[in-house]
């Protein structure tokens, strides 16, 4: 099922983008995929933004650009916790 399949009665909206949003190559930077992850991932991604992923970007780097967040987001979360941990015990 196609995007225009997906919502019958409206139309698709040609995009606009700004001379900021064009890479080389009509391509997302790695700039514009770490903050459509970040956006995404906290529940505030523009329908601008989405609709420019879905166009220009690749699933590779965002799957990538999502498991290094995850990655980085855990190893924050356990690095915090143990000097949470250090500093209770006291020496």
């Amino acid at each position: 099922m196609g995007f225009d399949q997906a919502r019958p009665g409206k139309r698709r909206k040609d995009i606009k983008l700004d001379q900021k949003d064009d890479a080389p190559g009509g391509r997302l930077s790695i700039l514009q995929v770490a903050q459509s992850v970040l956006a995404a991932t906290i529940g505030v991604q523009s329908n601008r933004n989405r609709e420019r992923d879905f166009h220009r970007g690749s699933a590779k780097a965002f799957i990538i650009a999502g498991l290094i967040g995850t990655l980085l987001f855990i190893l924050t979360v356990y690095t915090v916790v143990k000097l949470v941990l250090h500093a209770s015990v006291g020496d």
